[in-house]
């Protein structure tokens, strides 16, 4: 058997001045790699990944609410993806701020989270009009950073500079990506190997590939991880993997990232394009089967609360109502259900009454008005790995 020569996987670096120093930036080579993807030694992971990732497919055909998963899930992946780039936003504070959005602007970081499901949203539903393409990335790059901290970051635009990863100049960093000399070179690649079919490769393998290419390309001054986290499951869906966009692999990033980051450089330095799609492949199984079990627990829990409702609430009917609305946002005011049930105000503060004696919801200002309820065993399960990473020191 030949033995296996990297070196045509291996990129190549670009001496190139940079704030008063000449540092070597990388230039990785288009896709697919050469030599192939070893695909048979992926086959085990890959099964468990495709089988997992069917699974949750299944499951949300059995949800009452598809669309309502979708619009939790959404916004959990959201928090997760702008934690990892350091916000500390909780999907509470987010899910708060979008129940009182009117008491007031919101701290940069729930701004931030808040354009991510914005960005999210948007490119899922412009692919049914728009190929999955640079264009599209562009698009959803300027609604990610359209206000907050990145809003003077060039919002929709690939950079014009020289950027860096780590370190406090360019000259000490941990990474230098390519130089914008090459940056539409690199990029017309990337967006030619998304479309292409001649490789012959599973979705989930050219998945793994096209985000750490476009995390190494770095084509934008700020939210590149969030725009190539989202990459992947844009991907899958327009490639039939995924029917609902229900894969994000933030958590599992963010619970990983010191292995993350290594194997995202050893790509980089030594070819191993293998031991990253083994790391991927598993953190797809393993993101999957904690998304079954959530809506798994989910369903359960407003089955369970339903019943218990219809068999002990003084008032079931508008109780079952209100309980309704609480699923499609954990946090409402008793204003809210007014205006979107179409029942009296002493109606609904008396349903609320009554879910709040049998343990469905509390409320959690302690003010006398502008009161917030809470579903809060439905937010314990949404929230599970969502605290903040600890602030660097």
């Amino acid at each position: 058997m030949a033995e296996f020569d990297p070196s045509p996987r291996l990129g190549r670096y670009v001496e190139t001045p940079v704030a008063g120093e000449i540092v070597r930036a990388f230039v990785p080579p288009p896709l697919p790699p050469v030599p192939q993807i070893d695909v048979l030694s992926l086959l085990e992971r890959l099964s468990l990944a495709e089988r997992a990732l069917g699974r949750l497919d299944g499951i949300t055909t059995l949800l009452p609410r598809q669309e309502l998963f979708l619009y939790m899930y959404v916004r959990k992946e959201a928090v997760l993806s702008s934690q990892i780039e350091g916000t500390q936003s909780t999907l509470s504070d987010l899910l708060r701020f979008e129940t009182e959005a009117q008491a007031g602007q919101p701290i940069d970081d729930i701004r931030e989270v808040s354009n991510y499901v914005d960005a999210m949203m948007y490119g899922l539903e412009r692919l049914d009009t728009l190929p999955l393409s640079l264009r599209l990335i562009r698009e959803m790059h300027a609604r990610l950073l359209r206000s907050g901290r990145g809003g003077t970051k060039d919002p929709g635009e690939f950079r014009r500079s020289q950027n860096w990863i780590g370190g406090t100049r360019p000259g000490n960093a941990l990474f230098v990506p390519p130089p914008t000399t090459e940056l539409e070179a690199c990029l017309d690649a990337l967006e030619r190997f998304m479309h292409e079919e001649g490789s012959k490769l599973p979705a989930l393998i050219k998945a793994g590939l096209l985000h750490v290419q476009f995390e190494t390309i770095h084509p934008f001054l700020d939210g590149n991880g969030r725009i190539g986290r989202l990459l992947v499951t844009l991907y899958l869906c327009l490639n039939g993997v995924l029917r609902k966009p229900l894969l994000y692999l933030s958590l599992y990033l963010k619970t990983h990232r010191a292995d993350y980051y290594r194997l995202l450089q050893e790509v980089r330095e030594n070819g191993a394009w293998e031991a990253w799609l083994e790391f991927f492949l598993l953190g797809v199984a393993d993101t999957a089967n904690q998304a079954f079990d959530a809506a798994t627990r989910i369903v359960d829990l407003f089955k369970a609360d339903r019943e218990r409702i219809t068999a002990e609430s003084e008032r079931p009917g508008s109780a079952l109502r209100v309980h309704d609305l609480f699923q499609q946002n954990p946090y409402l005011t008793a204003n809210q259900l007014v205006e979107r049930i179409g029942l009296t105000a002493p109606t609904i503060n008396a349903a609320l009454a009554d879910l709040e004696r049998l343990g469905v919801v509390e409320e959690v200002t302690g003010r006398r008005r502008g009161r917030v309820f809470a579903y809060r065993r439905y937010l314990a399960i949404l929230s599970e790995g969502t605290e903040p990473l600890p602030a660097a020191a």
